[in-house]
């Protein structure tokens, strides 16, 4: 579907997170427009909640983490038999500095967990525990098949309180959401699916299942009410955000079986141009070549160091979120359109990605 791009500078845009290593982003962004869809026939009503948490909630486990930062806790849903568990890289980062993991499911016994891998660009990581039997696995559904107002359920530990269901519906397809990460950018939710169904701090990294308890969509941020604070602890508003299963699964097996995941890149560097210099580039805003790799896809486009891209693929290039969000859903060999500003002209050229 094409996104309607919309900037929402009042609300705040929460990770779900809980405990020491929450983290807030103030005057958060979120590109997409608020229209309601019609819902198609037969994807109306409610989810039997029921029949969805006997089949889900042994696939669903709570994380802690224990470090230096002090303790927190978010959610996970078992991807495969011998133990990996797919959630949010900014629920175990502190993993990646010595912290430790336990991973609790809804029978209430505990495991020890080690880190597989991590994308700090998609918010998403992997981590591995050991059982003596094979693990019941969460059954894979079709975020792609989703349509507005079809009902869904979120499963999780929100504050902690684990194997807690909530329902909803899908309010809206395709936001594209940056959050903070902890590699000095945003981690951008890319064709994120927005529900009202009530997640809070801790469900972050749980399932977003349909009817049938399929696996839809990891539940990753909130929009928060401006005037709170800044403050996760407020609670859902109902404006939740989830990372479609079709981005995070094929992210997840590339994490299992290399430990990273390699995005493709247009080899250049970019920083914002701030507002009371862009008059002097000749544009309102954009994005100031900084640097440029010898022989990569943006050289060979033509562009150079000291180029003001304005826009990447008919999007308003106002920060590097723009460029992340298209490593994050393209793949190496796609073209990309980029208008740019040299010495007071406007040209266009397209990047090969690589």
């Amino acid at each position: 579907m094409t996104e309607q791009k919309t900037t929402l500078r009042s609300w705040t845009i929460a990770l779900l997170v809980l405990g020491a290593a929450l983290v807030l982003i103030g005057g958060g962004m979120i590109a997409g427009g608020f229209a309601v869809a019609v819902v198609s026939a037969g994807r109306s009503g409610s989810c039997d909640a029921a029949r969805v948490s006997d089949r889900v909630l042994p696939t669903v486990v709570t994380i802690g983490v224990t470090g230096s930062r002090g303790t927190s806790n978010g959610t996970g849903e078992i991807i495969t038999g011998d133990g990996y568990i797919l959630t949010n890289n900014h629920v175990i980062a502190d993993a990646a500095s010595g912290a430790t993991l336990a991973v609790r499911f809804s029978d209430g016994h505990e495991l020890p967990a080690e880190l597989t891998g991590r994308d700090p660009k998609t918010d998403l990581a992997v981590i591995k525990v050991k059982d003596d039997a094979p693990l019941p696995i969460i059954e894979t559904g079709d975020s792609g098949a989703l349509v507005v107002g079809q009902p869904v359920v979120a499963l999780g530990a929100p504050l902690g309180l684990s194997s807690t269901v909530t329902a909803g519906i899908v309010s809206a397809l395709g936001r594209t959401v940056p959050v903070p990460s902890d590699d000095d950018r945003n981690a951008v939710l890319a064709g994120a699916i927005q529900t009202d169904a009530s997640i809070n701090p801790g469900n972050s990294g749980g399932p977003l299942v349909d009817c049938d308890g399929r696996l839809v969509g990891v539940n990753t941020a909130i929009a928060t009410v401006p005037g709170s604070g800044g403050q996760a602890s407020t609670g859902s508003v109902g404006i939740g955000f989830a990372i479609p299963e079709s981005l995070a699964l094929p992210i997840a097996h590339e994490l299992i079986a290399h430990g990273e995941v390699s995005h493709p890149t247009a080899g250049l560097t970019v920083v914002p141009i701030p507002p009371g210099a862009a008059a002097a580039f000749g544009v309102t805003d954009g994005l100031f070549v900084q640097s440029i790799v010898s022989g990569g896809p943006a050289q060979q486009a033509g562009l150079r160091v000291g180029d003001v891209i304005t826009a990447v693929n008919g999007n308003p290039a106002t920060n590097v979120d723009v460029l992340t969000a298209i490593q994050v859903t393209s793949n190496a060999g796609d073209e990309v359109k980029v208008e740019y500003v040299r010495g007071g002209a406007e040209h266009t050229t397209t990047v090969t990605l690589q």
